[in-house]
C-alpha cells in the first residue's frame, strides 16, 4: 500500500507538474483529462487512483492557499521564481501536511523529500525539507517531542580518531 501510494503521489505530481507547464485554466488546459490520461496509464500499477484524485483536485483547488504557506517559509525563494518541479512537490507536501492531514506530518515531509531527490535538482530535496520542515515547526500540528523522539533514534555519530589524521 506505501509503494502504491509513492506511485500515487508521482502520477499525481506529474499531472499537476503538466498542467501548470501548459499554463493551467487560464490556457484552457483540461486537468481532469491529464489525470485520466496519467490514470490511464498506471491502471495496472494503481490501485488507490481516489488518492490520486484527491491530490490533484486538493492542490488545484487550494493552489493560492497553499502558495500562501509556502511563501513566508522560503522569503528568499518567491513562489513564482521556485522551480516548476520544486514548486509542485511543495504543493503537494503543503496539502497532505496542512490541509488533507491523512498522513502522518514525518510521512507527507519524507515523501516530498523522497519525490525532490527523484525529479528534482541538485539541491531540491534539502530545500523541500527545509521549507516543509519550516511550515510543520510553525503549524498547529507540530509536536516537538517527534523531534527529539527522531533524533534520539538515530545513531551517534562517532568521535574523530585523532589517529586519523
Amino acid at each position: 500500500m506505501a509503494s502504491n501510494r509513492h506511485l500515487g503521489r508521482i502520477v499525481a505530481m506529474q499531472t499537476l507538474y503538466e498542467y501548470d507547464f501548459q499554463g493551467g485554466a487560464g490556457a484552457g488546459v483540461k486537468l481532469d483529462a491529464i489525470l485520466a490520461r496519467n490514470l490511464n496509464e498506471f491502471s495496472s500499477s494503481i490501485d488507490d487512483t481516489d488518492f490520486v484524485r484527491e491530490v490533484v483536485s486538493g492542490v488545484a483547488s487550494r493552489v493560492d492557499e497553499i502558495d500562501g504557506i509556502i511563501g513566508p517559509a522560503a522569503p528568499e525563494w518567491p513562489v513564482e521564481q521556485i522551480a516548476k518541479i520544486d514548486k509542485i512537490i511543495l504543493r503537494i507536501g503543503v496539502y497532505e501536511l496542512m490541509l488533507a492531514r491523512d498522513v502522518p506530518p514525518k510521512v507527507a515531509i519524507n515523501e516530498a523529500v523522497e519525490l525532490g531527490k527523484a525529479f528534482g535538482g541538485e539541491n531540491s530535496s534539502k530545500f523541500i525539507n527545509g521549507v516543509l520542515g519550516t511550515i510543520y515547526r510553525g503549524s498547529d500540528v507540530y509536536e516537538p517531542e517527534e523531534d527529539h523522539r527522531s533524533k534520539a533514534d538515530q545513531p551517534k555519530s562517532e568521535a574523530p580518531n585523532s589517529n586519523d589524521k
